[in-house]
């Protein structure tokens, strides 16, 4: 089953897919965000060419556990995409993606120009790989 992995965000979206077989997930180019319209375009394109059938976008819950005011922006494009696009769309914890994501990149020496270019598809990344081994460790 192919998935899309999002890391949502005000001004960009990171996005990242896994294999038919769920086992390697792989950064797509983030999505510099527009309007609604150019962001469903872009999505509906990128759906279609990796033949997505579900959907996990991270949902940015605090480290006590509690729901900020970003999880309710997140849960308005959750269903905003679960609509459109007619598939499951997960909400997956992810208190720490962009700060792990931004870590990787810093522990690889990448100036900090190119990290703001590859952090939100690596969070994305990160996002969709947690949530493939959290269910394949439940598959017998």
């Amino acid at each position: 089953m192919r998935v899309l992995g999002i890391d949502y965000g005000e001004k960009r979206i990171g996005l990242a897919v896994c294999d038919e077989g769920g086992m390697t997930v792989s950064g797509l180019p983030t999505l510099i965000r527009k309007n609604k319209k150019h962001d469903l375009d872009i999505l509906a394109r990128l759906m279609k060419d990796h033949h997505i059938e579900k959907i996990v976008i991270g949902y940015p819950v605090r480290l006590d556990g509690s729901e900020g005011i970003q999880c309710e922006k997140v849960s308005r494009f959750a269903a905003l995409l679960e609509e459109k696009f007619s598939l499951p769309v997960v909400k997956w914890p992810e208190a720490m993606s962009t700060k792990d994501a931004e870590e990787i990149l810093k522990n690889f020496s990448v100036n900090w120009k190119k990290r703001k270019e590859k952090v939100d598809k690596i969070a994305a990344g990160l996002i969709l790989q947690d949530y493939l081994d959290h269910t394949s460790r439940k598959m017998p």
